[in-house]
């Protein structure tokens, strides 16, 4: 099968966000009826090792497969989403930023309330997949190697140590990466990883860049529709794009810069 498949990208779901998650937040309500949607359409919610195994062995999928991500690990997807997730008999995937979520392992810097590990247990057992989204959330791609392994392979420890068992999937934090991320990703022992891009993702993408659409506080619930139905999804997300390219070429500027740096020291 390689038929593209949406990808939902969610954050917080707030009734009241604060200003750093506003726009990437979505109202219960909008939630609530996006899921009604998917429901009413014939989608099917899998999770992300479901469909990396499905286009890997070939394992059966559902008719019209999506997925419903949410990364970080803000407190609204255990107060708000799952039970709009348990109504449905939906699976999910939420990625976590292991430092951000409150407990003994807490870094500081989360821009909201953040789950703590009771409720990502809870989710957990509700058929909700828990990945890895980096230790303290830094942009990957601008770090040192060992930075990088600490980050990634710290994340795969504390969920492990927390849930029982080893993550498989992983979201890259701000969607960048590079090839060294991703083999790294790759080498800690994540089997597959999840970019944006906004696009729909496919199999041609390798299992270490599936794609996401980014869904918003400003998705109106005409606009979710066509998303999921892959229709007007260029021209919805043009403006994203081109700021993507033109922020990727400055990126590769600092990276390079920064190479250069570290080889004349």
């Amino acid at each position: 099968m390689n038929t593209p498949v949406p990808i939902l990208m969610y954050h917080a779901v707030s009734t009241v966000p604060n200003e750093a998650t506003r726009a990437l937040s979505v109202a219960p309500e909008a939630f609530a009826e996006q899921m009604a949607l998917l429901d009413d359409r014939g989608f099917t919610p899998v999770n992300t090792a479901q469909l990396a195994d499905s286009w890997r062995f070939g394992s059966p999928l559902p008719k019209r497969p999506v997925l419903v991500t949410f990364d970080d690990g803000y407190e609204g997807v255990h107060r708000h989403a799952l039970p709009v997730l348990a109504k449905h008999g939906f699976a999910a995937t939420l990625f976590v930023s292991t430092g951000w979520l409150r407990g003994s392992y807490d870094t500081g810097g989360a821009l909201d309330t953040m789950l703590d590990w009771d409720q990502v247990r809870e989710l957990a057992g509700a058929d909700v997949e828990i990945g890895g989204h980096s230790h303290t959330h830094p942009q990957l791609d601008q770090l040192t190697d060992e930075a990088l392994w600490f980050e990634v392979l710290r994340c795969k420890e504390i969920i492990a140590d927390e849930l029982g068992t080893c993550p498989a999937s992983f979201a890259y934090p701000y969607g960048y990466s590079s090839r060294r991320v991703r083999r790294t990703v790759r080498e800690v022992g994540f089997a597959q990883s999840l970019a944006v891009g906004n696009r729909l993702s496919n199999r041609r993408q390798g299992p270490y860049a599936l794609q996401r659409v980014t869904v918003r506080r400003s998705t109106r619930i005409e606009e979710f529709e066509r998303l999921v139905e892959g229709q007007a999804i260029t021209r919805t997300f043009a403006k994203d794009h081109a700021l993507t390219k033109g922020y990727a070429m400055v990126r590769r500027a600092r990276q390079i810069r920064r190479k250069a740096i570290r080889t004349r020291v």
